[in-house]
């Protein structure tokens, strides 16, 4: 029967372990026990002395890198929304120049379409490890197909659906400032993967979903929906 007082949470085990074998040994020494046969413990102790801060290094030089990463891009798409807003408004751009720049090419034939009026909602669907599946369809279509599926087709006039995300420790809540979120993607096919890093297994993804027009505005947000990533 396997021990069942070894800790599992890592930093438990360390302190566990070490105890163990300073215990284990003394007792052996009580003993006149040969020393010696504790020699592969103590080598596995070591090994383990040895990997553990290594491991926990790396994961807060990763946690550190990743809000690093997260502030530049958000600093980033700071500074893109005035340029692109900028550049849709001068006179002389022309649906060519928005094209190879990436920006939304305007509609300038009919009505102006209003921004998205409703709101969509987001399923989240466990994937393999480490990714969430997506499927966004629209609250007006949430009664579905007739057959109790929702219907993915998004609103009339627009783009798609802009997905914003934060990671949170497991028993955090959702961040309340849209500002703590970060811009993963426009979806625009009503379904779409999230992959996440290792060390982010076993935290809480939070979403926020709009639509998107095809001029760029956004609609209202949908409700935040969370959903644990798969270690």
């Amino acid at each position: 029967m396997p021990e069942q007082r070894i800790p599992r949470a890592d930093g438990d085990f360390a302190a566990y372990a070490n105890h163990y074998y300073e215990a284990v040994k003394k007792f052996y020494e009580a003993q006149g026990l040969d020393p010696d046969l504790l020699t592969p413990l103590m080598k596995a102790l070591e090994a383990w002395n040895a990997a553990y801060p290594t491991h926990v290094a790396a994961q807060n030089a990763a946690g550190a890198a990743r809000q690093a990463k997260d502030a530049a891009k958000r600093e980033l798409e700071r500074q893109i929304r005035p340029v692109s807003a900028f550049i849709q408004t001068y006179p002389k751009t022309t649906d060519a120049d928005r094209a190879a720049i990436g920006i939304s090419v305007r509609d300038t034939g009919g009505a102006p379409v209003p921004p998205p009026q409703s709101r969509p909602l987001l399923l989240v669907e466990a994937g393999s490890r480490l990714t969430h599946r997506l499927r966004i369809f629209d609250e007006r279509a949430a009664d579905g197909d007739g057959a109790g599926n929702p219907r993915k087709a998004r609103p009339r006039g627009t783009l798609g659906a802009e997905v914003y995300l934060a990671v949170v420790a497991p028993q955090e809540q959702p961040p309340a400032d849209f500002g703590n979120y970060t811009f993963v993607r426009t979806v625009t096919s009503g379904a779409a993967e999230v992959s996440f890093e290792p060390t982010q297994g076993g935290s809480r993804a939070a979403y926020l979903v709009r639509w998107v027009s095809a001029t760029g505005e956004p609609g209202p947000w949908g409700e935040t929906v969370t959903a644990t990533v798969a270690a």
